[in-house]
């Protein structure tokens, strides 16, 4: 699985014009899922990204998490992390997991966050989704499980 986590002051996305998920002080996650991802990754991602103590303390240093910031997570599903542009002009997604395998595992991945104790927001997958977001910072993560 791979992730882009942004430190965020606030976030949403909408589908058709109406809010499908809102957050303030958190993290924006665009969460990819790749063929041959597992629930293991899902628990391990969630369990990472939770930890992360990337928001600022009294002495400007990256050393607070999202549960000292009292923050929220806007989580939504990202198949284009997974494009391959290394041919031609257009990407290709085919490493890419299909929805039957990506949306158990996106699910899976929310769940384990708030689980956690934290508020997650969601978009709907598969949706034509316009993404809102007052970035802080700017910080941005780009997080694959196969590195962690």
């Amino acid at each position: 699985m791979r992730a882009v986590v942004t430190r965020v002051k606030n976030a949403r996305v909408e589908i058709n014009g109406e809010v499908s998920g809102s957050i303030g002080v958190g993290f924006l996650v665009l969460l990819g899922v790749k063929t041959g991802d597992t629930e293991a990754e899902a628990i391990r991602l969630s369990d990472k990204i939770c930890a992360l103590r990337i928001f600022e303390d009294e002495n400007e240093r990256m050393n607070l998490s999202l549960a000292d910031v009292n923050g929220d997570i806007l989580a939504v599903s990202q198949f284009t992390l997974y494009g391959n542009c290394r041919h031609g002009r257009r990407p290709e997604f085919l490493s890419a997991a299909k929805p039957e395998q990506a949306v158990p595992l996106y699910e899976l991945f929310i769940e384990k966050c708030r689980e956690k104790g934290f508020r997650v927001q969601t978009g709907v997958f598969g949706a034509d989704m316009q993404v809102f977001s007052q970035n802080d910072g700017p910080v941005t993560l780009i997080l694959d499980t196969d590195e962690l």
